[in-house]
């Protein structure tokens, strides 16, 4: 699925198959679509709307003059990013193009043709204009700051300055571009080795700020306040750009002492980094030397883009990497095509073991009981509890937690009941799936009983966002069927057409969860709950469940790196509960969806043997996935899933580098979990070197 509601303008003087072929298209793609009749109505539609894509019917002629229109549409300044598509007969000559229209479509009423020449375009050139505009944008923004800003290249030499750099240091614009720095006069004043120092720093991708000398025109030396920001290409490449953020600390000084200076408020990039995330670092940058007025518009601002969906990264910095283009395609998207007569059921068929379920924890066989005494570590091995269970831990391990955490005095439900929803839940996750099994939601649910367990995370949360966390992780995968979103789009299943090919399984692992539990009073956890409460508490869960869908990581991760992360950094705030977050309902969401994010994806940072077994575990599941696509004729959503040819180091890489590493990042800046980080650290160095070694299994061969 497209990341934005591309607004689209369908231009026919009548339906027929090939109209009705593209209004399905956007309707598959959710795009937002109109159709016009008339060149009048056409080009009133589009000052109305300003679409992105116009597609016009240029098959006939004799209803309408389609270059007529495109003439029209074009002499209107929003038409400039406009992508004008024009669809022409089978037998048009690939010379005869209509001047004013950006592609040509070939008549075709396929639905799947005419969907993917639309997502074709909208990943393509109305992206590109997106940027385009987003770049005019950016610098109409430096225009107007009232820091001074310098762009250089790699070399130093002069690329742009902005009026505010004009004004402070005396020269004119075209007397600096394409100058190296070092022809210009320099102070006297400065350190001499402090050149040395800011291109050390430079050089390793970091940023420098401090206080140095500089001479102006006029020969005056003053003193600024600068910020230096090397900026870093794709793959880590140092780009062929440093930016400066100057302030002056001469005549002006004192005027500057109620200005904000945010360390966080830089212009940099991440691996992964969407376009919004650029905007808000070059608004904060803008708004530290900003009148108060200013500084305050901007805050209102800042406010709106971190409240909208502005977070999806664009995907195609990876594109070399199969095995990420593989995880990409079969973990963010909801399929790629239905296809008719293929139905995928979920098995029901749960096997139970023969160890007697304990009515509360005291009844708990000792050698399990012994073993949970260790379960608050992070450490603890969930696989030994597997064992002793008879694949059941789930059960064990939620009675414990839930006690740990009093959830059964926050819910006014016995610890009977809280047993009985247990054991409904556990059975119905599926024991037969190699790893999406009840082994997997007690892992889950160790780690975020874990993760609530520290300073600032136990500080920003109030009860009931405990409670919600330790459900939500019980829940968030129950009756798994061991197959991705995407393969049961692609089947036709009776969830992916419930749930409209969007978010399939997390919507049916959330609606499922209360389904089950209001069921029977005798598991009815939340029977007790007065009815606000109720509500308030379901509505966590669910969001929580539906975070885990991968769809929105980035979008995830990158709001709380903006809304949570860099604010608490330019405070400075040390302390375990900041008032800024505790106080404020969308932080603390934030904050549960990168918890249970983190919690469900944390095998990477196990000690090593678990990390080992986990992704041998989602390995075997991936594997037989693609074996099933492969008898049912079903697209092979992710191909280096065969088990014939995967190399399984090579995938748990492009995981952790893809999906792990940025994320784990930001949730230790926030938690302080220096284990974890240090589990993940020797655990990429063990796939890295098996990769190395050309080793495609679990483990090294024996010696010789």
């Amino acid at each position: 699925p497209c990341l934005t509601l591309t607004p689209v303008l369908l231009v026919f003087t009548k339906e027929d198959s090939q109209s009705d072929a593209f209004w399905w298209a956007c309707d598959r793609a959710g795009f937002r679509c109109n159709i016009a009749r008339t060149p009048e109505s056409a080009v009133e539609c589009f000052l109305d709307k300003h679409h992105e894509v116009i597609v016009i019917d240029a098959r006939q002629t004799c209803y309408f003059d389609p270059e007529a229109v495109c003439r029209s549409i074009r002499a209107t300044k929003p038409s400039e990013h406009t992508v004008i598509l024009a669809i022409v007969p089978q037998t048009f000559s690939p010379h005869s193009t209509l001047r004013n229209k950006h592609r040509g479509f070939l008549e075709n009423s396929s639905v799947s043709a005419c969907y993917n020449e639309l997502i074709q375009i909208e990943r393509g050139e109305v992206r590109l204009q997106f940027k385009l505009r987003a770049c005019n944008s950016l610098f109409m923004a430096l225009e107007h700051c009232q820091d001074a800003v310098e762009i250089t290249s790699e070399d130093h030499v002069i690329q742009y300055v902005n009026p505010a750099f004009e004004r402070m240091m005396g020269y004119h614009r075209g007397e600096l571009i394409d100058k190296e720095l070092t022809e210009l006069p320099k102070s006297d004043k400065n350190r001499t080795d402090l050149l040395d120092t800011i291109n050390t720093c430079i050089k390793k991708g970091k940023e420098w700020q401090g206080i140095c000398y500089a001479r102006k025109k006029s020969g005056e030396s003053i003193q600024q306040h600068v910020r230096i920001t090397p900026v870093i290409g794709q793959g880590g490449r140092k780009e062929s750009v440093d930016v400066r953020s100057i302030s002056s600390r001469s005549s002006d000084a004192p005027s500057l002492q109620n200005r904000r200076y945010s360390s966080m408020a830089r212009i940099h990039s991440m691996t992964i980094e969407a376009p919004i995330t650029k905007v808000i670092n070059i608004i904060n940058a803008a708004q530290e030397s900003s009148p108060v007025t200013v500084a305050e518009a901007l805050d209102r601002v800042l406010e709106i883009l971190r409240t909208t969906e502005l977070y999806s990264p664009q995907l195609a910095s990876k594109e070399d990497d199969p095995h990420t283009n593989d995880l990409v395609g079969g973990l963010m998207s909801d399929g790629l095509r239905r296809l008719s007569g293929n139905e995928y059921v979920f098995s029901k068929n749960v096997t139970q073991g023969q160890l007697a379920v304990p009515v509360t924890l005291n009844d708990i066989p000792p050698p399990i009981a012994k073993m949970l005494d260790n379960e608050d570590r992070w450490d603890f091995n969930i696989l030994e509890l597997e064992a002793a269970t008879q694949k059941r831990p789930l059960t064990y391990l939620g009675l414990k937690i839930f006690a740990r955490f009093g959830v059964c005095e926050f819910l006014s439900c016995t610890e009977a009941t809280l047993r009985s929803w247990l054991q409904v839940i556990e059975a119905n996750y599926h024991s037969s799936n190699s790893y999406h099994n009840s082994t997997h939601a007690a892992d889950v649910l160790h780690a975020t009983a874990y993760f609530l367990r520290k300073d600032r995370v136990k500080g920003s949360l109030d009860q009931l966002d405990v409670v919600a966390a330790l459900i939500a992780a019980t829940v968030h995968d129950v009756d798994h069927p061991g197959r991705t979103n995407s393969f049961l789009c692609n089947a036709g299943s009776e969830l992916a057409i419930l749930y409209n090919d969007t978010a399939v399984l997390e919507s049916h692992h959330a609606a499922l969860a209360f389904q089950l539990t209001v069921r029977d009073k005798k598991c009815n956890i939340f029977r007790n709950m007065e009815r606000t409460q109720f509500r308030t508490l379901r509505q966590a869960i669910i969001d929580m469940v539906l975070a885990t869908e991968m769809t929105r990581h980035f979008e995830h991760v990158n709001k709380f790196v903006n809304s949570i992360n860099k604010p608490m950094a330019s405070e400075g705030s040390d302390c375990d509960c900041p008032a800024s977050i505790k106080n404020s309902p969308e932080n603390r969401l934030l904050i549960k969806r990168m918890m249970i994010k983190c919690a469900d994806v944390a095998n990477p940072c196990r000690p090593l043997e678990l990390c080992i077994e986990w992704a041998g575990r989602i390995s075997e599941e991936y594997f037989a996935q693609t074996d099933e696509e492969k008898r049912q004729g079903l697209p092979v959503v992710m191909p280096i899933f065969d088990r014939n040819t995967c190399s399984v180091p090579k995938s748990q890489i492009s995981f952790i580098d893809y999906f792990v590493m940025d994320m784990f990042d930001a949730w230790d800046a926030f938690a302080s979990l220096p284990g974890l980080m240090e589990h993940l650290s020797e655990n990429y160095k063990y796939w890295k070197s098996l990769d190395e070694m050309k080793c495609k299994s679990l483990r090294p061969p024996p010696a010789p």
